[in-house]
């Protein structure tokens, strides 16, 4: 059975025709009236009126139609604007007579959507437990199947956010609507340039993170949005929820125009100006996204810092051990800005080192595996602050283990490359050549997946570097790859496929960055692909639940590696 579409209904001035007197009809005329919709009751005039409801009756919130529904009222009882039908039809005695089947059966050839109580096979629509905090709406539903779990899970999703977290929903509501305008009268951008944008997006799309050069125009013309929507993807929610009016203006004044390379230094005011003994640096790295996946190394100097520059791949759950007194810049880098938040990051870290602090410079996976771990260990030592640095997880060794992938397996693959799919500047590396017991990881590649793929299977006609005879052997078409995007965190996703499938697969299911794409027949060692389609997506990651529960939690732990909470075919 497929699954329903969630829709969020405007229903201001709509007529919701609700049939019965009970508890439920007068919480259905509340919920009505809620969303600024008009409802009327049809019950006869003897009937027993819950007292509520009565009260409402008498207020002339609600209209109370005396009498027994007729098939008549469906049609004669709505607004003017849609011919007098009403907008839904609510029916709150049950779903086992003769009466809730046929005016369900004429609501749906009148197209009048119908909810029928505890009846599902009635119903077009069914309603959502829902949390409401001004603009934010959550909705859960079980499509019938358990109306009290349905709640219990709604409450505790609204119970993991932030406090009030609707008002930042407004906050950045409110940044998106400016940006858009004041960015549309300087650069009369049009429905090409515009990012559009939609609650049910799935993910970004691959294009989303496409390299830009600096003197790309049409980057300009979008910069400021694309911050915005890296601080919404990013950001933690308990960061997102204590936005200032101060964040604001500082969104909106960044990024103004292509010669805005470095904004303002952090404000005084926010840092403890007391003079320490000794300035400090520490270069570390995050791992790749769990904070299970921490240095105990690492976690000491989140809590001692007293100033942390963080990249913006580091997820949340570990942005979110930085104690509140902790002032945190969070890398401003999106296609077209990278060189000027790179030297951003290093001018804060530079200023706070000079007024005696202790800098974290927290980077994703490790610092020396294509973070620009060194190139920044030269810059703080050339201005006399030689930084200490901590090892991280890379993710190019540890995502293929949450993938069920051994880079490494004997008869299979005996040596492990790893590589970068993006050169300084954007440039594209020279493709290595197909060695069958190989397995090549490639990192900041997905962005340019098209000319990766092509490159390894010699689809491209001349090699990126301009020559023509030393084209590397080529890769088959068939070799298994997966991609494997946020590896560790709640929401990993996989994605199996070959080099001739994997370019399509990305495309039909949007990107989720981070991610790499892994190469080689080891892909296949623990996994079976045949005869499951062209791709196959596997969603979510739950491997660390068991560590602490015992015998029982570890066999968990190694069921759930590679094992997605949802799994999803591709097409064939």
């Amino acid at each position: 059975m497929p699954s329903p579409l969630l829709t969020a209904l405007d229903s201001e001035g709509h007529v919701h025709l609700i049939v019965g007197s009970n508890p439920l009809a007068s919480a259905r005329c509340a919920r009505s009236i809620e969303v600024g919709a008009k409802p009327k009751i049809v019950a006869p005039a003897n009937a027993d009126v819950h007292y509520v409801l009565a009260n409402r009756i008498e207020e002339g919130k609600v209209e109370w139609i005396k009498e027994g529904l007729e098939d008549t009222h469906l049609t004669t009882l709505g607004r003017d604007e849609v011919d007098n039908v009403v907008d839904a039809v609510f029916v709150t005695s049950g779903g086992k007579s003769a009466s809730s089947t046929h005016i369900s059966t004429l609501c749906r050839r009148k197209r009048i959507p119908i909810n029928v109580v505890d009846a599902p096979n009635l119903c077009t629509f069914t309603l959502l437990s829902t949390h409401s905090d001004g603009p934010l709406q959550i909705g859960i539903t079980t499509s019938g199947k358990g109306c009290k779990l349905a709640s219990r899970i709604r409450r505790e999703i609204a119970s993991s956010l932030p406090p009030n977290f609707g008002s930042a929903v407004e906050r950045l509501g409110i940044v998106r609507r400016r940006i858009s305008e004041e960015d549309h009268k300087t650069y009369q951008m049009d429905e090409t340039t515009a990012e559009a944008e939609d609650d049910d997006a799935p993910a970004q799309r691959p294009t989303f993170n496409r390299l830009i050069s600096e003197f790309d125009q049409d980057a300009a013309r979008t910069r400021r949005m694309r911050w915005l929507s890296q601080i919404c993807e990013y950001w933690p929610l308990k960061r997102l929820a204590s936005i200032t009016d101060a964040d604001i203006d500082t969104i909106l004044q960044s990024y103004t125009s292509s010669s805005d390379l470095i904004p303002p230094p952090l404000d005084a005011t926010s840092l403890d100006t007391r003079r320490r003994p000794k300035p400090q640096i520490i270069l570390a790295g995050s791992g790749p996204g769990s904070p299970s996946l921490l240095t105990l190394a690492t976690h000491r100097a989140i809590q001692t810092a007293s100033v942390i520059l963080a990249d913006k791949l580091v997820p949340a759950p570990v942005l979110e051990l930085i104690p509140r007194r902790t002032p945190i810049h969070i890398a401003r880098k999106f296609p077209g800005n990278a060189e000027a938040a790179q030297e951003e990051l290093l001018s804060l870290g530079l200023e706070a080192l000079q007024k005696g602090h202790t800098v974290l410079r927290l980077k994703q996976g490790d610092p020396y595996i294509y973070g620009r771990g060194a190139e920044e260990y030269a810059f703080f030592r050339g201005k006399g602050y030689t930084p200490i640095v901590l090892p991280g997880i890379t993710s190019s060794l540890s995502a293929p283990l949450f993938a069920a992938i051994p880079p490494t397996h004997r008869s299979v693959a005996d040596q492990v490359l790893i590589c970068t799919g993006t050169g300084r500047k954007g440039a594209a590396p020279d493709p290595p050549p197909y060695k069958p017991t190989q397995t090549a990881v490639f990192l900041m590649a997905l962005h340019r997946l098209s000319s990766l793929v092509d490159a390894l299977t010699g689809a491209a006609s001349v090699p990126e570097s301009g020559t023509t005879d030393s084209k590397p052997k080529p890769w088959p078409r068939e070799t298994p790859c997966a991609v494997i995007e946020r590896a560790s965190c709640p929401d990993q996703r996989v994605i199996r496929s070959t080099l001739q499938h994997v370019r399509a697969a990305v495309e039909e299911e949007g990107s989720r960055p981070p991610g790499l794409l892994i190469v080689g027949w080891s892909c296949e060692v623990l996994i079976d692909m045949k005869g499951k389609g062209r791709w196959i997506v596997e969603d979510g990651f739950t491997g660390f639940e068991g560590l602490d529960s015992g015998v029982d939690g570890l066999s968990e732990l190694v069921e759930g590696i590679g094992n997605g909470c949802e799994f999803k075919q591709g097409s064939t």
